[in-house]
């Protein structure tokens, strides 16, 4: 079996209500990734703007653009430029009153290859994702590029091993979770650490399940909105590279920006999946009950 090897980066920052600023940021992010070698440059959810989901406010939904918009055509222009393939994050204006939270990815000539919507919304203190985004219709189906195929979801998706496993049997080379999920800073630090390695083992067992490289790109520093928890909301980083066994092969700090950069031996995830077969062996005929919201 012949190798084939894919360059991908992670682009990890903090943002700030400027989004010219944030969008600087992202962009030389991806230049120093595209200048060590990355085709492939994954970037965390919703990087134009704060997290603004820490209130609730009609007025933020402002904020929302349409697809193909001014975020997804700048994004364009820069993957054009340096020939490589971007996933970004944005808040979609889908028409008046439907918003998404969406993953776009655009391919080296600039052109959108797809979008992802995400499935999974989350409603909790400082999180209040579902005040402003509508869930995604699916499917969970991978967005075909130049470079592979590519199994993009969204931060609260990462919790949900379903997920994963449909972009796994829709033939995804690789997953890809733009990300923006931090703590409580009044939380102790041993409560943190769980939640922090909790989020980090999740991931690294949907690799391992699938046998499948994962990309997982977090955002990083305290962000308080008018109105929100008095504490605001640290983003953890941690930003990391996993490859099919699970083996972490690169990971950000969890206080500070980096940009990440593994070139990945793709066929190992097949030599992976001859000896771990998990995909062979799963009993379809015994899982009905898992389209139950619960089993009585």
């Amino acid at each position: 079996m012949s190798a084939r090897t894919l360059t991908v980066a992670c682009v990890q920052h903090a943002c700030g209500t400027d989004a010219q600023a944030n969008f600087a940021t992202s962009a030389a992010g991806v230049r120093q990734a595209a200048a060590a070698g990355a085709q492939l440059i994954l970037l965390q959810e919703l990087h134009q703007s704060v997290y603004f989901c820490q209130v609730e406010d009609p007025a933020l939904c402002d904020l929302a653009e349409p697809i193909p918009g001014p975020g997804s055509e700048r994004l364009g222009a820069l993957a054009l430029e340096l020939d490589v393939v971007i996933v970004g994050s944005l808040f979609e204006r889908r028409l008046a009153g439907v918003y998404h939270n969406t993953a776009v990815v655009l391919e080296r000539d600039g052109t959108l290859a797809g979008r992802y919507r995400k499935m999974h919304i989350p409603d909790d203190p400082g999180y209040f994702e579902k005040f402003y985004f509508t869930p995604g219709d699916g499917p969970f189906a991978p967005i075909d590029t130049s470079l592979g195929r590519l199994g993009v979801l969204v931060c609260w998706d990462q919790w949900y091993p379903e997920a994963a496993r449909l972009m796994a049997l829709a033939g995804a080379d690789l997953l890809l979770y733009p990300t923006a999920i931090g703590w409580d800073p009044t939380d102790p630090p041993d409560e943190q650490a769980r939640q922090r390695e909790a989020w980090i083992t999740v991931q690294r067992s949907h690799a391992i399940a699938n046998g499948l490289p994962l990309l997982t790109c977090n955002r990083v520093g305290v962000e308080r909105m008018p109105g929100g928890p008095p504490a605001g909301s640290a983003f953890w980083g941690n930003s990391f590279i996993a490859g099919p066994q699970g083996e972490i092969l690169a990971q950000a700090p969890g206080d500070g920006p980096a940009v990440l950069s593994v070139t990945l031996d793709l066929t190992h995830a097949e030599q992976v999946r001859r000896m771990w077969p998990f995909l062979r062996d799963r009993r379809i005929d015994a899982y009905q009950d898992l389209s139950r919201r619960v089993r009585d």
